[in-house]
């Protein structure tokens, strides 16, 4: 079966937790994270798992109070690694500074067995 490929963009991200990227109804693979600062000035962010099926509990942190320099990117997810996400887990992600913070997250939907 052959599979599908996606990629989630979200830009202007600031202080709150903002969804990147919800699993389907079966698992999903995450092949890449990239955040990009989009300012003048050093930010600071977080990308977490949270269960939307128990009030968006936050069940990890792939990387908590990264520093990314001004006009830099952080490339989460490289050389092969993978995150896999069920069904009803999201993605979430945050800046400390407004309209700071662009992620693209790139997927593979509906993993065959």
């Amino acid at each position: 079966m052959a599979q599908d490929f996606e990629r989630t963009i979200t830009a202007n991200i600031d202080a709150s937790l903002v969804s990147i990227r919800a699993a389907s109804d079966s698992d999903d693979a995450i092949v890449g994270i990239r955040l990009a600062n989009i300012t003048t000035s050093q930010i600071e962010v977080d990308v977490v798992i949270v269960d939307n099926n128990n009030s968006d509990a936050v069940l990890g942190y792939i990387i908590k109070n990264a520093p990314i320099p001004a006009g830099s990117s952080l490339e989460l997810i490289d050389g092969g690694s993978k995150i896999v996400v069920q069904s009803g887990d999201e993605i979430k992600a945050k800046s400390n500074a407004t309209n700071s913070l662009d992620v693209i997250v790139s997927a593979v939907d509906a993993i065959s067995t």
